[in-house]
């Protein structure tokens, strides 16, 4: 396990990551052909707590966050410091370790604790907590949505920085407002920070946190209401009946 670091200065304490100039890439390859890095200029800066990123499927968002993750620490299977849940030795897609070693990161300070959440490797990550003995793991004997709700009230009450992909993804919709309790929480602590991706309009919602989109252009600032995600809701809500049939007729 990563020795525990305090600090007196308050987060954002990833302040900085950008593609190194330096890095010799081949921009025809994943994830260097994607819009974020098409430019070969990539820099994202954080300036808040909290940060949400938006887009839709395959834009590379996971990808950037299992990046961060491992420049902060983190395995990209997810799981806290030092963690090796997820056996990588026979996957065959690139992830964001492939993107980490091109990529440079400015901290105030270098936080050494926290966690990785990816909704996809949490049963994996669940399970290497049970084997190692935790005794406040005890996740998979609930429901998956409740096993999501108590790693994040167990794990995240500690200072550090907090990566989510996807985190509603077993979530009801009052289950989100309780993961954004969460994070409010973790906000007025002044000790954490949290980076995260998600399709849910309701966690874009957040107060206070930095709402980016990563579509065609890259990576660029967007207002709630401007995000397809709750475009395609508020449609959605207005007529739902006539709404359904007109996307699945396209």
């Amino acid at each position: 396990m990563a020795k525990q670091r305090q600090t007196t200065l308050p987060p954002p304490y990833l302040r900085r990551v950008w593609l190194d100039p330096e890095a010799e890439i081949d921009a025809t390859a994943y994830p260097f052909c994607l819009p974020l890095f098409r430019r070969g200029d990539f820099e994202l800066d954080f300036d808040r707590p909290i940060t949400i990123v938006a887009g839709e499927n395959g834009v590379g968002k996971s990808t950037l966050l299992e990046a961060i993750a491992v420049l902060a620490g983190f395995d990209e299977g997810g799981g806290g410091p030092g963690y090796r849940a997820v056996d990588h030795s026979q996957a065959r897609e690139v992830g964001g370790g492939e993107l980490a070693p091109v990529l440079k990161a400015s901290w105030l300070p270098k936080i050494g604790q926290g966690w990785f959440f990816r909704a996809e490797s949490f049963f994996s990550v669940a399970r290497y907590l049970d084997e190692a003995g935790s005794l406040t793991a005890d996740f998979l004997s609930h429901s998956h949505g409740e096993g999501f709700i108590r790693l994040f009230e167990e794990r995240c009450a500690r200072p550090g920085i907090f990566i989510f992909d996807e985190p509603e993804s077993a979530l009801s919709p009052n289950r989100q407002f309780d993961f954004l309790k969460l994070l409010r929480r973790m906000e007025q602590g002044g000790q954490s920070q949290a980076i995260l991706a998600t399709h849910s309009p309701i966690l874009m919602a957040l107060p206070g946190a930095r709402l980016l989109q990563m579509g065609r252009y890259g990576l660029e600032p967007v207002a709630l209401e401007d995000t397809d995600h709750f475009r395609i809701t508020r449609e959605f809500v207005i007529d739902p009946h006539a709404f359904v049939e007109a996307m699945i007729d396209e």
